[in-house]
């Protein structure tokens, strides 16, 4: 090995594989909130990976997630089908909506409601979050309090 190789960590890097989480053996046991289903893809779950949670999210028709935080988490999303709203702040009461190609950024323990705004469509993103999936349901609130949310 040469000291190259040993400065800029390629050594680790010639002996690690890829792990890939095949369609239908994703981790579902991971921390879900309401109407809000969390399937992770890449975490420490279920691959070698020790500092991401990676995962497919999704809310049926006219579902919402409980209020929630992600603890010290940094959450970052992608939108890859339908209209999402997630409302935060005092009471919930300020919004942004997000659709298709959309990122957004949810900073560490922010409570918010992540909900799907059509009630015919699913909401589905994809989220990556360091260092896991944390999940901490907070006391549920009204669907009259979150502007412009209706069920199914």
């Amino acid at each position: 090995m040469s000291e190259q190789s040993k400065q800029d960590g390629t050594e680790l890097a010639w002996s690690a594989v890829p792990v890939v989480t095949r369609a239908g053996s994703e981790d579902t046991g991971t921390g879900q909130s309401g109407g809000c289903v969390r399937v992770s893809g890449v975490s420490p779950q279920h691959t070698p990976a020790t500092r991401i949670w990676f995962g497919r999210v999704s809310n049926e028709p006219g579902y919402r997630s409980l209020p929630h935080h992600h603890g010290e988490a940094e959450t970052g999303g992608y939108v890859l089908k339908g209209t999402g709203r997630i409302w935060f702040g005092e009471d919930y009461t300020q919004w942004i909506e997000m659709t298709e190609g959309d990122f957004v950024f949810v900073p560490p323990f922010m409570p918010h409601v992540e909900g799907n705004m059509s009630t015919t469509e699913e909401l589905v993103w994809l989220t990556c979050r360091t260092p896991d999936n944390i999940v901490v349901n907070l006391p549920e609130v009204d669907d009259a309090s979150l502007e412009g949310y209706r069920r199914a």
